[in-house]
């Protein structure tokens, strides 16, 4: 078994792979990822269907998405004007792993909901 040199985890390739989870490991990210999964969809459209992020947050969240390449901003010429964003096939690869960690987490919902209070009651200061 090979012996990594002290500090290895500090190396350039472990900080842009940190970067690129702590970007796709985003809550914000994860939603606007599932609902770009069906398709192209307006900024305001996202807005609505994503409850509770306010509009410079996803601005910011799609901003640092097609930053990343993930996903693509297209404007439309008409008055008034009209953006759509849409995954790229680099998003669409991403997508899947979203949705399956999405539907593994609404598959255990009520386990995790059960193990949290377990141990809530088991660590209560009563």
């Amino acid at each position: 078994m090979p012996v990594l040199p002290p500090n290895s985890h500090l190396g350039s390739d472990c900080r842009g792979v940190a970067a690129v989870l702590a970007r796709v490991g985003d809550k914000w990210t994860v939603l606007v990822i599932m609902l770009l999964g069906d398709g192209p969809r307006r900024f305001n459209e996202l807005k609505r269907m994503v409850g509770g992020i306010s509009q410079r947050m996803l601005t910011l969240t799609l901003r640092g998405l097609e930053r990343d390449g993930l996903v693509t901003r297209t404007v439309f010429p008409t008055v008034p004007p009209r953006v759509d964003y849409e995954l790229t096939d680099l998003g669409r690869g991403l997508s899947h792993s979203v949705m399956a960690l999405g539907q593994w987490a609404k598959q255990h919902l009520t386990d995790i909901e059960t193990a949290r209070q377990n141990f809530d009651v088991r660590n209560s200061t009563d």
